[in-house]
């Protein structure tokens, strides 16, 4: 079998994967700022990163999984103000928010799901560290900052240079030794919330936060850390800075997913493209939008429209309406097998297009072997052994609601073919034939084969 290789941002190169632990995976993902509503962009990095730990845990590693939440921060409060309700509600709103995002598209839940609210003593500990070792300041005004010409290799991570680094202009540059220096804490201002330090009230700054969870809950060097492409700087180059000064290790493998766009431009609020997650569920199901984004390879963009998703939903159907045909000729759900050449491309820094390709190819084979059991066997169990490591297969417990109501839909469809064939034997095919119309007309496909009907999407 071949081994896992997977892609390090920081080397730039694809090598094999190879864990501090025999058997055992840490990997932190950096999670959502809870200050609005998920949209698509933000649930692909939990996607992408959920394929990545279903396949470490089937190819036979314990995995401990960190997503933090962060449940402070400047938008935050900025949010709070226009909302007019208190900062911590916006936060616990927006966090159930995209919880609810997370298991509507099967996203396994967390190891350890930690709030930087919920740490602010881990990151007053390492701040000080910072401050008697002489990595980080505090100018006497409630700030602590983080020198960042004393980090080796600093900005490594984005390929930088230090000084090619934009200044920004901003009221703190008087206390800072170097203009970019940045922030590991910040001096309370009024209503906004704060706690005590040695140094001052005030709160964390935003990657301080990383540094001291990841510490927390992984020790100073763990495996991967994971994100998106928009955190590598400042953010992710920041949190290597700290925890480097620090004396940590950090992590031994940076992946980073790509974004999800609209006409070529990456999704966000301020550009007016935005597609929340809860009013696209509205048009097509949990299993179908799981499948669209994963369906691209996790570093590259994927440009989202409403025509693509509707053709990767009518796909994917497809691959429901085989899984349901083999099951009825089975007479049992198929057997889950991962087959050799899916783990050829899971094991190629997951490369999901490939494996995708695999299943369209198992698919037509099953198809062409009209009833021969044994090969739709095999067929069906591959696919639905390749669907479980995407999250997609939909016999998934998180899915039992839809296949409820698939179930309700089931046999609503099988009395009116009841009706149709009734019709059929008395001989009055004008309504037979209406009956089928009306069938197709919900986009469904009747099927007629030796065991009787058979409809699908």
């Amino acid at each position: 079998m071949s081994s896992l290789n997977l892609y390090d941002t920081k080397s730039r190169t694809v090598s094999a994967f190879k864990p501090i632990k025999k058997c055992e995976v840490g990997i932190y993902l950096c999670g959502a700022t809870v200050q609005a509503p998920p949209h698509i962009g933000h649930i692909r990095s939990g996607v992408n990163f959920d394929i990545l730990r279903r396949w470490l845990i089937a190819s036979g590693y314990k995995v401990n999984f960190i997503r933090n939440v962060t449940d402070i921060d400047d938008k935050i409060l900025h949010k709070a103000v226009h909302e007019e309700i208190p900062w911590w509600q916006v936060a616990q709103k927006y966090e159930r928010a995209f919880t609810d995002a997370y298991n509507w598209l099967n996203v396994l839940p967390p190891t350890y799901e930690p709030r930087a609210t919920g740490h602010i003593t881990q990151m007053i500990e390492l701040i000080n560290k910072l401050i008697e070792n002489g990595s980080a300041y505090a100018p006497g005004n409630g700030d602590v900052y983080l020198e960042v010409r004393k980090v080796k290799n600093y900005l490594e991570l984005s390929n930088q240079k230090l000084d090619d680094l934009l200044v920004s202009d901003d009221a703190d540059l008087k206390y800072k030794k170097d203009p970019r220096d940045f922030a590991l804490w910040k001096a309370a201002k009024k209503g906004e919330p704060s706690w005590p330090t040695p140094w001052g009230d005030g709160r964390p700054g935003w990657h301080i936060e990383c540094s001291a969870m990841a510490h927390a809950y992984l020790g100073e060097s763990f495996d991967i850390h994971g994100g998106g492409l928009d955190l590598i700087f400042p953010h992710h180059e920041n949190e290597i800075a700290q925890s480097a000064s620090a004396g940590f290790g950090f992590a031994n493998t940076w992946m980073h997913n790509a974004w999800v766009t609209t006409s070529g431009e990456k999704m966000s609020k301020s550009l007016g493209n935005s597609l929340q997650v809860a009013e696209i569920l509205k048009k097509v199901r949990g299993i179908e939008l799981r499948w669209y984004l994963g369906s691209a390879h996790y570093r590259s963009m994927l440009e989202f429209s409403f025509e693509a998703l509707n053709e990767s939903a009518t796909a994917f159907k497809r691959i429901e309406a085989f899984l349901s045909r083999a099951e009825a000729i089975l007479g049992k759900a198929p057997e889950v097998l991962i087959a050799d050449e899916f783990t050829k491309a899971m094991n190629d820094d997951l490369a999901v297009p490939q494996a995708l390709a695999f299943i369209a190819e198992s698919m037509r084979i099953g198809n062409s072997a009209a009833e021969y059991k044994k090969v739709i066997a095999k067929t069906a169990g591959e696919i639905r052994g390749a669907l479980s490591i995407l999250g997609c297969d939909p016999k998934d417990d998180a899915f039992k609601l839809s296949s409820s109501n698939d179930s309700a839909i089931d046999g609503l469809i099988k009395l009116a073919l009841e009706q149709r064939e009734a019709a059929r034997v008395r001989k009055d095919f004008a309504a037979a034939d209406q009956i089928r119309d009306q069938i197709a007309s919900l986009g469904i496909t009747v099927e007629d084969t030796s065991n009787g009907p058979r409809w699908s999407y």
